[in-house]
């Protein structure tokens, strides 16, 4: 039993994946129908738990970010927040390229439609009650759209009118969010997935899938790597530093992260690695801690190209017009996701719903795929960081934290004090 629990999220996930390929077609009538009630129910309590997922982690965040840390806290978000998007932008072009040949119009579209599998779920939980008497019906709260709203409002509210109860209620809540992310919902993956595979495989889609999906995982990897030297590249002419050799002295970090699969667990060797890079102590100590949470480019890309790929295996919109409003929204939602393996796509999920049409099966891909590169997605977060830090240090002048504080900003000031934020962080 030790040694199970020792197996990694990607291990679970890998023997998911296989056993539900190699068991779909023998699997018998009963059991397969057993699997799909244990998916219609993990995606119904998904389905409720997005949007609480979006205002536990939103809220949070926003009030963090706060008006207190001065100008730079909200330039230096600024800045993550325009590369993670550029990431997004690459990517989605780059797939928009190179995948249509491969993916359109195969391997999905059939699952959509009636009598595509012979396994039925026993009963459905569904978040609108339909006609049939096997549907639980389990609503969410509110949808994804008006958490995010609301989420937002709250969160400013909060920077302005600086309520410590509120703030610490929204940081406490946070941490159940979390909880439930870290406790519930990834430990469920795997058996999820292999529910997926399973009917993929019993339908005869499987092995076409997971073979279109190859060629997605190398662009998704090439892209990650093009992403860092952009990044660089740009640091590099900003400070006149060959941007080859600063991204060679984050190699620590790069591979300290690929074990880690945390960008938090990797902020000490981030930091030395941004100073070999020249950046002072100061901005070094604000950046980097600041944009282990806020900065990802790496998860952008990997679900930029995931989701690319699975619109085109539907028969779904990949119109510029369509997907530029949810690499914008994605951008915001890579800013509070929780870092726990799988955390970005299941703080993505709603939005993917929402936003894409995305269903079950749908998701449920994008959570495999999702993991399966999860380590890379992580390796490419932190080092960007050191680009953002080199960056920081050239408009700052090395002096980033010698800026004045805005005393009277209570959700700063007892940020370190309110029950589970540091923790919370530290996610």
């Amino acid at each position: 039993m030790h040694l199970l629990r020792r197996i990694p999220l990607l291990g679970w996930v890998i023997v998911a994946i296989v056993l539900g390929i190699v068991t779909g077609p023998v699997m018998p009538q009963w059991l397969g129908n057993a699997f799909l009630t244990y998916n219609s129910i993990f995606s119904g309590f998904l389905g409720f738990a997005v949007p609480l997922i979006i205002v536990g982690l939103v809220t949070p965040a926003i009030a963090e970010l706060g008006k207190g840390a001065g100008k730079w806290l909200g330039i230096t978000a600024g800045v993550a927040y325009g590369s993670t998007v550029l990431a997004g932008l690459l990517a989605y072009f780059v797939s928009r390229w190179l995948f249509p040949p491969s993916l359109s119009g195969g391997g999905m579209i059939s699952l959509g439609g009636d009598g595509a599998s012979a396994f039925s779920p026993y009963f459905s939980v569904v978040a609108e009650a339909g006609d049939s008497a096997t549907e639980i019906v389990l609503a969410p709260v509110v949808d994804v759209m008006s958490g995010l709203v609301f989420a937002f409002v709250v969160g400013i509210g909060l920077t302005a009118f600086h309520s410590r109860v509120i703030f610490r209620g929204a940081v406490e809540f946070r941490t159940i969010i979390e909880a439930l992310i870290r406790r519930i919902i990834v430990p469920a993956l795997p058996l999820f997935i292999f529910g997926i595979f399973t009917d993929l495989s019993h339908s005869g889609a499987a092995v076409e899938v997971v073979t279109k999906f190859l060629l997605v995982v190398v662009v998704s990897f090439a892209l990650t790597l093009v992403v860092l030297l952009a990044q660089y590249s740009v640091a590099g002419a900003m400070t006149g530093t060959n941007p080859l050799k600063a991204l060679w002295n984050m190699r620590d970090a790069y591979f300290t992260a690929l074990g880690t699969s945390s960008s938090a667990a990797t902020i000490p060797v981030t930091l030395a690695s941004a100073k070999k890079n020249g950046v002072s102590d100061a901005v070094a100590g604000f950046v980097v801690p600041l944009c282990a949470t806020i900065h990802l480019s790496g998860s952008m890309v990997k679900i930029t190209c995931f989701s690319i790929a699975v619109l085109l295996l539907t028969g779904g919109d990949v119109s510029f017009a369509s997907y530029f409003p949810f690499i914008l929204m994605l951008g915001v939602m890579m800013v509070a996701a929780p870092g726990v393996p799988g955390g970005a796509i299941a703080a993505a999920a709603g939005l993917l719903v929402q936003m894409l049409g995305f269903g079950e099966v749908e998701v449920g891909l994008m959570f495999a795929a999702y993991i399966a590169l999860d380590s890379f997605g992580t390796a490419t977060n932190v080092t960007g960081d050191g680009a953002l830090a080199m960056i920081l240090n050239k408009l700052s002048r090395g002096r980033l934290g010698a800026q004045a504080q805005d005393e009277s900003d209570e959700v700063v000031e007892k940020l370190d004090e309110a029950p589970g934020a540091a923790e919370a962080r530290e996610a």
